[in-house]
């Protein structure tokens, strides 16, 4: 069988988003045919001078907007600012114009995921300021149902919009057991979503 990679993209300035972008891409390779792709955005500087090195010190490399092109599904996630999408997410897509254009990423599946500082953090407005972009470059969007009961019983973090993460202030909360099934079933469903459409 032909092996398809699905991109989970992320921002961490933590570790929690990127704890959660693992366990999605567990749940994308427990389906097979498809490998998960993990890449992350560099951040960015209010000083124009600045920049970060070609290649991270540690993690997953920068993504290309070659990975766009390359892989049939998107995983997208990023912890909140204020309810909205953190700025180096924000910037990668501001650039994407050439694959808005060529229409790359037009009937691609795709999913969001967040983490927040607390409960009331603004993960439901953040997983929505991630999506915009997603719906102008033509993707097909998918969120979480609730055939998964952690959506109704989960005291931490949990949406039907996408997996989410409560890190609290620090940061350091680990991922609560109801989170990690939600994230590795958001991650299965878009595997097998994007595998499906491939197919048709």
């Amino acid at each position: 069988m032909s092996q398809h990679d699905i991109l989970v993209l992320y921002y961490s300035s933590t570790g929690a988003t990127r704890d959660l972008a693992r366990l999605i891409a567990e749940g994308i390779e427990s389906v097979p045919g498809v490998n998960a792709r993990l890449r992350t955005v560099p951040p960015v500087s209010t000083v124009c001078e600045s920049s970060e090195p070609a290649v991270p010190a540690q993690g997953a490399p920068y993504v290309e907007y070659s990975d766009l092109e390359e892989c049939i599904g998107l995983a997208l996630g990023c912890p909140t600012r204020f309810g909205n999408m953190a700025a180096p997410m924000k910037y990668f897509w501001d650039g994407s114009s050439p694959q808005w254009l060529s229409g790359a990423l037009i009937g691609k599946p795709a999913c969001v995921f967040t983490s927040t500082g607390s409960m009331h953090g603004g993960q439901e407005t953040t997983l929505l300021t991630m999506m915009i972009p997603l719906l102008h470059h033509g993707m097909i969007m998918m969120g979480l149902p609730y055939s998964e009961p952690d959506l109704m019983t989960s005291t931490t973090g949990g949406s039907p919009y996408g997996v989410t993460h409560v890190a609290l202030n620090d940061g350091n909360a680990p991922i609560s057991p109801a989170e990690e099934r939600l994230a590795k079933a958001q991650g299965k469903r878009l595997a097998q979503t994007a595998l499906k459409l491939i197919k048709t």
